[in-house]
């Protein structure tokens, strides 16, 4: 941890080998989030963890201005842009350019489908759900960006937000509850 300060601590004064060298401490870690993230995600999915997470590192890095404080700071930016990406993308499933609308259905499994939502019309509920959340609640919506766009768990977000295990849970229990009625609100 006090190597991955010390490279951030680089990158803020402007070392230009100091963002490959944070890639290379927590590619693996970010990878990890993004696989377990994708793995939870609809079966249409055709993102890929790899490109999940070097699309998330573009835009924390492409932007010259970004500093970060920690290695807590960088983790909720790598969420948050882990979310905008997986948020692009549902809404570009979206279009009807792109088969909006449309869903691919396995004739053999046509009962449970009809049972279930379109993902991608699940996904942009929670995200103007977590938007509403995060102006009356911006600790427990961080959560909910660790936890569901990143596929951190407690004890990993615990030390990101600096909270308990057993808040974390708490919070994750509210959160769930707040979210999902203000879902099916909307």
């Amino acid at each position: 941890m006090n190597e991955t300060k010390v490279v951030i601590a680089a990158i803020e004064k402007g070392k230009p080998q100091a963002a490959e060298q944070l890639l290379s401490l927590v590619y693996d870690e970010l990878r990890h989030l993004a696989a377990s993230k994708l793995a939870s995600s609809a079966p249409n999915q055709t993102l890929q963890p790899t490109a999940l997470v070097h699309e998330a590192w573009l835009k924390l890095v492409g932007d010259r201005d970004r500093t970060f404080q920690n290695r807590a700071h960088f983790f909720r930016a790598a969420a948050e842009a882990m979310r905008h990406i997986l948020i692009d993308g549902a809404r570009r499933r979206q279009t009807r350019r792109h088969g909006g609308g449309q869903v691919q259905i396995d004739l053999g499994e046509i009962e449970s489908h009809l049972a279930s939502p379109d993902p991608s019309e699940n996904l942009l509920a929670l995200n103007e759900a977590l938007e509403k959340y995060s102006q009356e609640f911006p600790v427990q919506a961080e959560l909910v960006k660790l936890k569901y766009f990143a596929g951190m768990t407690n004890e990993e977000i615990s030390q990101v937000l600096n909270i308990s295990v057993s808040t974390a849970k708490n919070y994750w229990n509210f959160s769930r509850a707040w979210l999902l009625d203000e879902m099916e609100k909307g």
